[in-house]
């Protein structure tokens, strides 16, 4: 600006034209309209390709496919821009996605799949492998033509699959009624997902006829499989199978991966880590959501078929009306194979914060399946131990329901069953589950009940090194104890005060439990400290300056 030395009133105008229109300029990037197209058919101004120039009718009875899929050609090979559906339906089968080319879709318009199983090549609506500088942008709708009746349709597609493609945006675009999991993302890079809307949830009568006789849809909202520096925001997803999933169906893990800003509803899991877990999950930040009405997890985590889940912060979520549990974080062995010639054993799990969540309407029965499932699972095998976990400022509500005959269950491995909340059936606590398990801490965690509950808040199953700092839960007079410990070697607790009235504070059992100390807490409100049973060491629990009156 100071270096136009213009004179005169007219100077002043001219430079007034200039920031005008830049300013013109940086608004309009990015977000074409019908107004910026050429005139003329054939000629595109600023790399911007109209599907109607090249025979589209946008009528939703044409199919468009050849028309979409030539405009993505020209685009690609004239160095590439968007290609522009507005102001319509378009009827599509499979259409291909190639270097440098934005799919745009505007406000209003629909791309609408086919139902026709021959117009598709690769089971997907909009497809790319290995293409760099990929997008699909826009307010408008893709739409998977997916059956909302008792009859599913023929034809299982993605929405949006794509293959080893690297600097990809997916943005703004409302995504419904799929047929199979609704985004697919395998070994890209660079990946960013930010303000996709997902509507795919099945209306509430089909879903009990479907789980009477029917298999799931398998409507994942948002699958990250394998993939590496991946960014997820400000998404809203209301899936018929898991909202938001990190896989890795290869060796490649999934890595360097943040998940900010969503709201997500679901009828399996919201946010979760598995089921397929090849190559791991290492460097995942997951904050700033809110989960409700989700029929089996709130946040699970799970390694079964080898890899190492490790390096993962989880903070602040809210959730309500969470079925089954809402921390789900289990080590198990089903080991499918995916790029190995011998089953891969046992992973890792490790390395594990989850802080500042506050969930309530968590648990109860499940209908019309008939299963209760109250409580949280943090669950390892015979050799194999979660490690390292932190659970800290943690306020969980649960429907409660639990007998005393629940709390003495005896619970299977089942080491190669597939990982879910409902696994185990009843869990013998009603909060928290902690069984093969090290370096566990819970700090700050206050847990209660809807509903009479006779389990303890948390049971600890063969845990070494377990710290409970400042730790609260409601009891009921004829529950066994607040906390129950069997088989732990190396325990802190410290610093807890029950507000309402509990019969025993903690239980310990089993030969092998030792050096376990209660320090600091406030037990006022406590009828017994501590009760032991016959096979426990004698000298294995140290009570000091604990306040009883």
């Amino acid at each position: 600006m100071e270096q136009l030395k213009w004179k005169g009133d007219s100077g002043i105008i001219k430079v007034r034209f200039i920031c005008l229109g830049l300013l013109v300029g940086v608004m309009s990037f990015g977000m074409p309209g019908r107004t910026a197209l050429a005139a003329t058919k054939g000629q595109h101004t600023r790399g911007l390709y109209d599907v109607r120039d090249y025979g589209a009718a946008g009528d939703g009875v044409k199919p468009d496919t050849k028309a979409i899929q030539a405009a993505i050609d020209a685009c690609s090979q004239a160095g590439g821009g968007s290609v522009y559906l507005s102001n319509g339906t378009f009827l599509s089968g499979g259409i291909k996605l190639k270097n440098n080319v934005g799919l745009y879709v505007e406000g209003g318009a629909i791309l609408l799949a086919s139902r026709n199983k021959d117009d598709y090549t690769h089971r997907s609506l909009v497809y790319a492998e290995k293409a760099d500088n990929i997008s699909i942008a826009g307010r408008g709708a893709i739409d998977g033509h997916g059956a909302v009746s008792k009859e599913f349709p023929k034809v299982r597609k993605h929405l949006i699959h794509f293959v080893q493609c690297k600097n990809v945006r997916v943005q703004d675009v409302i995504l419904r009624n799929s047929t199979t999991w609704i985004q697919h993302y395998f070994k890209c890079d660079n990946l960013v997902i930010d303000g996709v809307t997902v509507e795919s949830r099945i209306n509430p009568d089909i879903e009990k006829r479907r789980y009477a006789s029917a298999p799931g849809r398998n409507e994942d909202g948002l699958n990250i499989n394998s993939c590496q520096q991946v960014r997820i925001s400000n998404c809203v997803i209301n899936s018929d199978d898991d909202g938001i999933v990190l896989k890795s169906t290869s060796l490649r893990p999934c890595r360097n991966v943040t998940i900010t800003n969503c709201i997500v509803s679901s009828n399996a899991s919201a946010i979760k880590f598995g089921t397929e877990s090849g190559g791991g999950f290492q460097n995942i930040t997951v904050g700033n959501c809110t989960i409700y009405d989700t029929r089996n997890s709130g946040i699970a985590l799970e390694i079964v078929d080898g890899g190492t889940l490790d390096r993962v912060n989880i903070s602040n979520i809210t959730m309500r009306n969470v079925k089954g549990s809402a921390i789900f974080i289990r080590l198990g062995n089903r080991g499918r194979l995916y790029d190995r010639k011998e089953k891969p054993g046992a992973g890792k799990v490790r390395n594990i914060m989850i802080s500042n969540v506050q969930a309530s309407e968590v648990g109860g029965w499940i209908e019309p399946v008939g299963k209760r499932v109250v409580g949280c699972h943090i669950t390892g095998l015979p050799g194999f131990a979660v490690e390292d976990v932190t659970l800290s400022n943690i306020r969980i509500r649960f429907k409660g329901g639990g007998t005393s005959e629940d709390a003495n269950r005896e619970i299977p491995e089942r080491p190669e069953a597939y990982p879910s909340c409902r696994m185990y059936g009843t869990l013998p606590a009603y909060g928290f589950y902690v069984r093969h398990a090290k370096s566990i801490a819970f700090h700050h965690v206050d847990l209660g009940f809807d509903n009479p509950e006779l389990r303890p808040a948390m049971v600890f199953d063969d845990v070494e090194d377990l710290e409970i700092f400042d730790f609260d839960a409601e009891s009921m007079a004829s529950t066994n104890a607040l906390i129950w410990l069997k088989q732990v070697r190396g325990a802190f607790i410290h610093g807890c005060s029950p507000r309402n009235p509990v019969t025993t504070f903690v239980r310990v059992d089993g030969n092998e439990s030792d050096d376990i100390t209660l320090l600091n807490n406030n037990m006022i409100n406590v009828k017994r400290i501590l009760e032991t049973g016959k096979q426990t060491k004698k000298k294995a629990v140290y009570p000091d300056n604990n306040r009883t009156n």
